[in-house]
């Protein structure tokens, strides 16, 4: 765990790349495309924790459809700056057998963690299954998987801010932010 001093250290030279604005913005665009493709399906909306959390509680009142939710968790990364083994601490509560399922998730980096999910939503049967991410990764190679719905890009450095973390700290920002090369 960081100290708040580094905490603090590591924001003050840091580059914000999404203003708080921005990053409203974008989350009431992204309500529209999602509400667009799936107001009819009453799905279930699952949420990546702890990443997404800061992106699903403004993302969800914005949905003008009827929905179940439920979360899971999900980790490569266990507060490391790179990503390890999957780590699945906790499966959705919710059955998704027969159902459609909608993933959000804060950030598509190389993909892995979000191509698992799918991979096991699919296997305990969902009939189709969508995925949202605030932002994507622009990592300049193949991911496993695309989302359905994605909100800013991001540029090949580490970002963190709107649940998005660095060393644990800064999940609560509203921007994002990179640190500089």
């Amino acid at each position: 765990m960081l100290s708040s001093e580094e905490a603090k250290r590591i924001l003050g030279t840091a580059e914000q790349i999404f203003s708080p604005a921005a990053v409203s913005h974008t989350v009431k665009r992204m309500a529209v495309d999602i509400t667009t493709e799936l107001s009819d399906q009453y799905p279930l909306v699952l949420s990546v924790m702890g990443g997404a959390v800061v992106f699903t509680g403004q993302l969800l009142p914005l949905l003008e459809f009827p929905l179940n939710f439920d979360y899971l968790h999900v980790s490569r990364y266990n507060n490391e700056i790179r990503g390890g083994k999957i780590n699945w601490k906790v499966a959705p509560h919710e059955d998704v057998r027969d159902r459609v399922v909608l993933v959000l998730d804060d950030v598509l980096d190389e993909g892995i963690t979000l191509a698992a999910i799918r991979d096991w939503v699919v296997k305990q049967g969902a009939a189709a299954f969508y995925s949202a991410v605030f932002a994507e990764k622009d990592i300049g190679r193949p991911k496993p998987i695309s989302a359905n719905f994605v909100g800013v890009v991001l540029p090949d450095r580490y970002a963190f801010g709107f649940g998005m973390d660095i060393h644990g700290a800064w999940r609560n920002l509203p921007a994002i932010y990179a640190v500089k090369d």
